[in-house]
């Protein structure tokens, strides 16, 4: 399944949030979107499946206009999921296990199917069986908020679209929720669109990165590539990721390293390789 948004500009009163944006998304990609606050990411997400509308332009899925007046919205919001900052914020059910099945309600499932479903998901995102049938609210931060993405799991999506799914996270719990993310990504063959302020998680997850700046699209491809544009990107507000720093700093010391890197795995693995092999551009 794809999205494609084509021209599509969006105004908040006599204020346009973002102009003239056009962008794919195809099948299977892990998208990471980033700007600085204001630039207008929330906005481009909210337009994916449906709950924005474009002033100008026009939004496609697999192939088919859903700006025109005669679209059923319901084929976009039942394949292009949003999970939005704090989500663990919409738990609301007596018990884990009755609010991840909550989405399945109204579908034609038997009550045995949707537990089936429910189960599947939380074993997903690792939530263990003993608290199923406990209060979410008895969760920590970072279970709850792996609970609110089993709902969404549990529903079978194509696209998920999360807006800083980290946000208030200790280390551990960060990681859990990116290493469930690209499972689903790498191995379940889910559309991931992540909105995230945080370099590091867009460069170690991501397979493209489109930056925002003033509701205009900057740069679309790579993070190698996209990284590249050290001066465009503080500009913009936006910090490298501390990997790529740091090769960066080696090199203006005379290291002869690649500055186009931007993952931890492949920077230590430059920096060793440099230290034993190549040394320095001063010796």
């Amino acid at each position: 399944m794809s999205i494609r948004l084509e021209n599509v500009s969006y105004s908040y009163g006599e204020k346009e949030a973002i102009k003239n944006v056009s962008f794919d998304i195809k099948d299977g990609e892990f998208i990471a979107i980033i700007g600085h606050i204001g630039s207008g990411k929330s906005t481009i997400i909210q337009l994916l499946n449906g709950l924005k509308m474009p002033t100008k332009g026009s939004v496609y899925f697999d192939g088919e206009k859903t700006t025109k007046k005669d679209y059923k919205k319901g084929k976009l919001i039942e394949n292009v999921s949003i999970v939005f900052q704090y989500p663990e914020q919409q738990l609301f059910e007596k018990t884990v296990i009755k609010d991840v099945c909550y989405g399945l309600v109204n579908k034609d499932f038997l009550e045995e199917e949707r537990l089936e479903k429910a189960k599947k998901a939380l074993g997903i995102v690792k939530i263990d069986e003993r608290d199923y049938y406990s209060s979410p609210f008895e969760l920590s931060g970072g279970q709850k908020r792996r609970v609110a993405i089993a709902g969404i799991l549990a529903m079978d999506l194509d696209t998920i679209v999360l807006d800083e799914p980290t946000a208030g996270l200790d280390p551990v719990g960060k990681n859990d929720i990116l290493s469930i993310l690209k499972d689903l990504n790498q191995n379940r063959n889910k559309t991931i669109v992540l909105v995230s302020h945080d370099m590091n998680d867009v460069c170690e997850y991501a397979d493209r990165v489109i930056a925002i700046n003033q509701g205009e699209i900057v740069f679309d491809d790579t993070p190698e590539e996209v990284f590249k544009n050290k001066k465009e990107l503080e500009s913009m507000g936006i910090k490298l990721p501390e990997a790529n720093m740091l090769l960066r700093n080696l090199k203006d010391r005379g290291f002869l390293v690649d500055t186009s890197l931007t993952k931890t795995e492949e920077t230590v693995e430059e920096i060793f390789n440099c230290l034993t092999v190549r040394g320095s551009l001063n010796e």
